[in-house]
């Protein structure tokens, strides 16, 4: 009995099958009118694997505001979020010792400029002195000659030119000594004018303040950063790749940023995202010990709000290969499948199932399915059925 039962299904599938083959092969009783097509030809062409790449947004000037000695915090007079213009006053610190320093350098300066008059005053006195004295000799050593005068005068006279000379000497040194002086004390007054400006904190760059660390009656010490500051009119994308395909990307190359959380300025809607067409402006010339990774800094255009701390995406260009393409417009979805119609030599419109890639620039990429300069039926309408015959044109 059971033999029966499977000699009458191998039977029955053998029908089913042959009837199938049949049907497939003959062509429809009724094909209707030619569908008007416009068809491609499946082409292979050069295309760049993509680089994909995740970063962190920065301000391209950042400074972060630290202080240069130990005291204790007067006033903080800006918050975060505050525009700020280069030179404005931010924190401001104890300085009444650097003041008092400044003052007293001040006063030491008033005091070596009010001297310098005085040594130029016993320079003269000391040139006319020595004039009188050389006069003198001269004098004398001409009534020597002649025997008026005595050999003592001669010899009290040429002292008194050497003592005058020696004077004369001595006061040019002192004229030097009191412009050495000024200066010195200018410069000492310049060290404690610009220790005094310690306690006043500025903005080094028009900019936003983004964060602040300090209060009022704090004590701060050197090095301790009390705030950041970063001028928000230009941005960019710092990425990482490993040195392989960091060689791949030189300076100027273009890169496609996504930002999801940046929106354009004016934007009401501060969840649309945001796609950028970015700059390589930076490729670091070593390679991280630890992760062994290239750092890339993209500088990103104006005009979108966006934030230090974000994260954006980067698309570069890779390596080229050759790869088989369509027309996006070609490829037909049905569920979880992707088919193209190709239209064989008989102009009849065959449904095949394909494997494509992800849509660029409006092709795909078939990886399987269809051979290069096979015809594409390109846009098929929803009518169009497998073995339609169809009125093709080339385009």
């Amino acid at each position: 009995m059971m033999r029966q039962m499977l000699a009458v299904t191998v039977a029955c599938a053998a029908t089913v099958f042959a009837y199938g083959c049949s049907k497939e092969a003959s062509p429809p009783a009724n094909p209707g009118p030619a569908v008007a097509l416009t068809t491609i030809e499946a082409a292979l062409k050069d295309v760049a694997e993509p680089i994909d790449v995740g970063g962190v947004v920065r301000a391209t000037r950042t400074a972060a505001i630290s202080s240069r000695i130990m005291a204790e915090v007067r006033s903080v007079r800006v918050t975060p979020g505050d525009r700020v213009r280069a030179g404005q006053a931010l924190v401001v610190l104890d300085g009444r010792d650097l003041e008092a320093n400044r003052s007293r350098a001040a006063s030491a300066e008033t005091a070596s400029r009010q001297a310098a008059p005085m040594a130029g005053a016993e320079r003269q006195s000391a040139v006319a002195m020595l004039a009188l004295a050389k006069l003198t000799h001269q004098r004398l050593s001409d009534l020597r000659a002649r025997n008026s005068a005595t050999q003592g005068e001669l010899d009290e006279a040429v002292a008194a030119l050497r003592s005058a000379e020696a004077r004369a000497a001595a006061a040019d040194a002192r004229v030097l000594a009191a412009s050495a002086d000024i200066d010195a004390a200018k410069a000492a007054l310049d060290a404690a004018s610009a220790a005094a400006s310690y306690a006043t904190l500025v903005a080094p760059f028009d900019g936003t303040v983004t964060e602040k660390s300090v209060e009022p009656g704090n004590m701060v010490s050197p090095g301790q950063t009390l705030m950041t500051v970063e001028h928000t009119q230009a941005f960019r994308l710092e990425v990482r790749l490993d040195s392989s395909q960091a060689a791949l990307v030189n300076l100027g190359d273009a890169a496609t940023v996504s930002i999801a959380s940046a929106r354009p300025a004016g934007a009401p809607d501060a969840h649309q995202g945001l796609t950028l067409e970015g700059r390589v402006s930076e490729v670091a010339q070593t390679v991280s010990p630890d992760s062994h990774d290239v750092l890339i800094k993209i500088d990103l255009p104006a005009g979108a709000l966006l934030r230090s701390g974000m994260y954006g995406h980067a698309r570069f260009r890779g390596r080229s290969h050759r790869v088989l393409t369509v027309q996006a417009s070609a490829v037909v979805h049905r569920g979880q499948l992707t088919f193209v119609y190709v239209v064989d030599r008989d102009n009849r419109a065959r449904l095949r199932l394909v494997n494509a890639g992800d849509p660029d620039n409006g092709s795909i990429e078939i990886r399987s399915g269809v051979a290069a300069g096979e015809r594409i039926a390109l846009a098929p309408p929803p009518a169009l059925a497998d073995g339609s015959p169809v009125a093709a044109g080339v385009r």
